[in-house]
């Protein structure tokens, strides 16, 4: 017998396209009665470009941009999913209610996308791939490649489709 998914994490890098892979994760939730954590790591910036703009910018507007950046992460999400809720009202979908937390970390993001999924208990992971680069042709993005080669519970890697599809959104 399997194990009953009672929570879901969805990790999302708020591209205009993923609110597919939400779809896929809310659709799942549905199916299971399970509630849903919404992920979206902000990447640290790399030691050279904190060394470049150190001269220019004190350790104090390095955090001050830090927390301006999650706030504007979140306010996203938190627009994107009203947007999809308005598309999924008429699929009787009780979104608001399967949405347990919206969270905005700064980070390694496989290594976040993990810690959370255990911190908070989640069963599955969803997440969307672009697969860039020479990793095209095997549809998995560093970062998903990363998460699977480490998880220890389910990953669904749900490839985002190329061009604007109908939950795409514009204008952000």
């Amino acid at each position: 017998m399997l194990p009953q998914t009672k929570r879901i994490l969805y990790a999302t890098d708020l591209s205009p396209n993923s609110g597919y892979v939400f779809r896929y994760a809310l659709s799942e939730a549905e199916k299971h009665g399970a509630h849903l954590v919404i992920l979206h790591v902000i990447e640290k910036l790399a030691p050279t470009a904190m060394a470049l703009a150190g001269p220019f910018l004190g350790g104090d507007a390095f955090e001050a941009l830090s927390e301006e950046n999650k706030s504007y992460a979140k306010a996203r999400v938190l627009k994107r999913l009203q947007h999809i809720c308005n598309q999924e009202k008429g699929q009787n979908l009780d979104v608001h209610e399967r949405i347990e937390a919206i969270e905005v970390a700064q980070g390694h993001a496989p290594d976040l996308i993990l810690s959370k999924a255990d911190e908070c208990d989640c069963d599955v992971i969803f997440m969307g791939t672009h697969g860039k680069g020479f990793l095209r042709h095997t549809n998995f993005g560093s970062t998903s490649r990363r998460v699977l080669r480490r998880a220890r519970k389910p990953v669904f890697v749900v490839p985002l489709p190329e061009g604007e599809i109908d939950i795409t959104i514009r204008g952000e």
